[in-house]
């Protein structure tokens, strides 16, 4: 065990976290609670670097080796938080997975009231990995909104805004249709903050009453049933892992009311 250079082992909190028990946070805890030794000897800090992941032993017991990366796609129903635990008591992802299902996290969150495609996966360095912007991936959500918008506003979205200090990237918007007072739109960015459609639509005008998430980047919801999960075969994860970045969402002009309206 060492606490040198990075060559010399990974932290043994990233070990831990990678075998599917906890998180990195919850591995973390452990620690400080002496539930982890290596090498026989209890560790105190989770920046301790270890080679060998053998020598890891939790409640006494040996890690298991960490499985290879995987990916589900699921669909998530309104209603259910993206977190493990919740202090309210509110029901959660985690709770509705199958439970043959081993540990998995999600990669970014859908809000309690948004739903669609969440992806799933058992490595917590490809969660990181592709919930970053640096890979260019376009979420792109089907919208209802109360209210109107304006080519002036499409092309604002278009070139980026920022809302109460937050700076939102290139936010692209096509009017679908009308119905009644509410517009469906289709919305896609690249960025994927924290609550990013609903606060760049309401400091535009729109108040979202309903937001479904239809692609993550290759990764499409298609017709999987709500609260259903389907595993990304290993195949076709390493294709799109291993393809070229697309290129990224760009401002461009607004072409005009009629090229903001596009039919599905």
């Amino acid at each position: 065990m060492s606490e040198e250079p990075a060559e010399r082992g990974e932290r043994v909190a990233k070990l831990i976290a990678r075998a599917g028990l906890c998180s990195r946070r919850e591995a973390e805890q452990w620690i400080a609670d002496g539930r982890v030794a290596v090498a026989g000897k209890r560790i105190a800090t989770p920046a301790a670097l270890v080679a060998d992941p053998a020598t890891i032993r939790v409640d006494g017991k040996p890690l298991a080796l960490a499985e290879r990366p995987r990916l589900w796609r699921y669909h998530k129903p309104r209603g259910l938080i993206c977190t493990h635990r919740d202090p309210a008591g509110r029901p959660t992802v985690f709770d509705r997975l199958p439970p043959d299902l081993p540990r998995v996290v999600s990669i970014g969150r859908l809000d309690l009231a948004s739903e669609g495609l969440l992806l799933l996966t058992n490595d917590g360095a490809l969660a990181r990995k592709l919930e970053h912007p640096a890979n260019g991936w376009v979420r792109r959500y089907r919208v209802r909104a109360f209210g109107a918008i304006d080519d002036a506003a499409i092309a604002a979205l278009g070139a980026g805004i920022t809302v109460e200090g937050v700076r939102y990237g290139p936010i692209r918007l096509a009017i679908d249709r009308r119905q009644g007072d509410n517009i469906w739109l289709t919305v896609s960015l690249a960025e994927g903050k924290n609550r990013e459609v609903r606060r760049a639509l309401d400091h535009v005008g729109l108040t979202v009453n309903r937001l479904i998430r239809l692609a993550y980047g290759p990764f499409q919801l298609g017709q999987l049933p709500k609260n259903a999960v389907a595993e990304v075969p290993g195949k076709v994860l390493a294709e799109q892992l291993g393809a070229p970045r697309p290129a990224p969402l760009r401002p461009r002009p607004s072409r005009g009311h009629a090229d903001a309206h596009r039919r599905r």
